[in-house]
């Protein structure tokens, strides 16, 4: 074992303990799994900072010497969909403090399905400087390459593998494969993508034209576009990006990840995230069109503060940014100051959930509003999907059937600044979080759905977290929006609506520039008190004529002390594409 002290830089004060020392062989193809096992294990004995250093290179990770070890993750997979929670863990960072892996701009080609890396009980980790790929994505991709009145045909990407069996096509990979699931298409001209309903279970049949090109029959015509990019996957989350549980202060910065299957970054029981620079889009070389198998950056009752800056996403198959808690329904009360709680989302279970001195509110499911505090003085886990908590004060009277519970103890501040959202098919930022919340200087391209998403419920997702501050001011809204999707929405989902009992608060949206057809609302809000929507400019992209009214832009449901003001309307000269 080398271990060299650093000489300069920021690693001045830090051992440097270099990958190549413990076997890794750049641009071999070889499989660098055991050198960065015995590497990491090396720095877990060195007290004090220290810089893992990856010579510049491409290093391969295969899964069969990946570690295996069970790990339940939030919005991933049901017990129906996957009942077995063990992750293939590429790289495992585990109760590592002061670590800085420095990536040199390497790249690291992850084979098979993995979760490229997991930092479990992790503090003061830095990541910077490196890419990540997967060698076979698990997002297919064909291109339309022409269409009659009853088949069309397309050309498969070189990264995706197929089987064709009796005229039915089957996706294959490294120890998966998939014949069903969603699909999505993409227009490179407009740079845009949209779920839609999957052809291949729709054509009568599949036949192979030559390698690599495959035709698909129908009994009518196919409504196509020749040029336009269908995606495909199996939609089973059975493995992360990256998962981050139960650590403090971890920074991601100038770091791309180009492939994420399942889920991207998972963040869940962490204090203290930072994602800079980083650019989860397909690597250019590749002409792909997919990054994502869904979302991009997903936090899940954290705390501290979430900073998302300076970053491109581009190519997911679900939301960007998505930040949130969890609500759990209360089933029983055993005794005074106790009750018994179930995650109720089919995806979401085996979290910790409460933790001794954690803050909690008791929370109506029909109306989302509080009706109670109290702390946790003790949990007891009863299985994965129950717990009895034992609080300090008792229960308040009056328990619905449906009320939750909400830690707001594990609830984030939220910054997302001057990043890049396009190729979304959903929303581009999902928040629900107490704390103050910061939407600065970022630019949205034709997102299918939402651009923002605050929403909140307690009988689909049971996605917790009122709003109490958030502040949405300098950002750039391109033709975003489509059908019943307003630009931004603000959309509790509880059916006792009154105005006198918000369940949102002191949302402003300033100085934004929506660039609109304007037959959809830039604005949508129900339920929200202390609504401000000022100094907005709204740019009309219809031809020149007749301009709306306020009023048709923005639509309010039982909201009070709103203030809309001084938003300017006005035609915009549409620019060809």
């Amino acid at each position: 074992m080398l271990i060299h002290s650093a000489e300069h830089g920021t690693t001045a004060n830090s051992t440097i303990v270099r990958l190549t020392d413990y076997g890794a062989q750049p641009d071999s193809g070889r499989d660098t799994q055991r050198a960065m096992a015995r590497a990491i294990q090396a720095v877990a004995q060195i007290a004090g900072p220290v810089v893992m250093e990856c010579a510049k290179g491409t290093y391969h990770f295969y899964p069969n010497e990946a570690i295996r070890a069970p790990y339940y993750i939030s919005n991933t997979a049901s017990e129906e969909e996957n009942a077995d929670i063990t992750r293939t863990i590429g790289i495992l960072l585990k109760d590592l403090d002061q670590f800085t892996m420095e990536g040199n701009g390497s790249l690291f080609i992850f084979h098979g399905k993995q979760t490229m890396f997991l930092l479990d009980g992790c503090s003061n980790v830095l990541i910077r400087n490196l890419h990540t790929d997967y060698d076979r994505p698990t997002v297919t991709e064909m291109k339309i390459v022409g269409c009659s009145k009853d088949y069309f045909d397309t050309e498969v990407h070189p990264d995706s593998r197929y089987e064709i069996q009796a005229g039915r096509l089957t996706w294959v990979g490294q120890e998966w494969s998939f014949a069903e699931g969603p699909m999505q298409t993409f227009d490179p001209v407009r740079n845009t993508t949209w779920r839609m309903d999957n052809w291949l279970e729709k054509a009568k049949s599949v036949e192979e034209l030559e390698p690599m090109k495959i035709r698909l029959h129908f009994d009518h015509q196919p409504m196509v576009v020749p040029g336009h990019v269908l995606q495909n996957r199996d939609g089973i989350r059975d493995q992360v990006g990256v998962f981050i549980t139960q650590s403090s202060n971890v920074t991601f910065t100038d770091v791309g990840l180009h492939f994420l299957h399942g889920l991207g970054i998972v963040g869940q029981f962490s204090e203290n995230l930072t994602f800079r620079r980083m650019d989860l889009s397909p690597r250019p070389e590749t002409e792909r069109t997919v990054a994502g198998f869904a979302d991009f950056i997903h936090m899940s009752s954290c705390r501290g503060k979430v900073k998302v800056e300076e970053s491109r996403f581009s190519g997911s198959h679900d939301d960007p940014v998505n930040v949130h808690g969890t609500y759990l329904r209360i089933i029983e009360q055993p005794a005074e100051n106790s009750v018994k709680v179930r995650f109720m989302h089919p995806q979401t279970y085996g979290l910790p959930g409460f933790y001794p001195g954690d803050k909690i509110e008791f929370v109506r499911s029909g109306s989302l509003t509080t009706y109670g505090a109290n702390e946790v003085l003790d949990v007891v886990r009863l299985n994965p999907r129950e717990l009895l908590l034992t609080l300090v004060h008792p229960v308040p009277d009056g328990i619905g059937r449906h009320d939750v519970i909400e830690n707001v103890t594990w609830t984030p501040e939220v910054d997302i600044i001057n990043n890049h959202f396009a190729r979304v098919p959903t929303r581009g930022i999902l928040v629900t979080t107490r704390r103050k919340v910061a939407i600065v200087g970022n630019t949205f391209e034709r997102i299918h759905m939402n651009a923002i998403l605050i929403a909140v419920d307690a009988e689909s997702w049971y996605e917790s977290g009122r709003v109490d501050n958030v502040t949405i001011t300098g950002n750039r809204f391109v033709e975003c929006g489509s059908g019943e999707h307003p630009v931004i929405f603000i959309s509790p989902e509880n059916v006792d609506v009154d105005a006198s009992a918000p369940v949102h608060r002191q949302v402003t949206i300033r100085n934004n520039q929506f660039e609109t057809d304007c037959d959809i609302p830039v604005l949508s809000a129900k339920c929200t008190g202390g609504l401000i929507f000022k100094s907005n400019e709204i740019l009309s992209m219809h031809e020149l004529g007749k301009l709306p009214r306020m009023e048709e832009v923005t639509h309010l449901i039982a909201c009070s002390e709103v203030d809309i003001a001084d938003n300017m309307i006005s035609n915009a000269v549409k620019v060809s594409d």
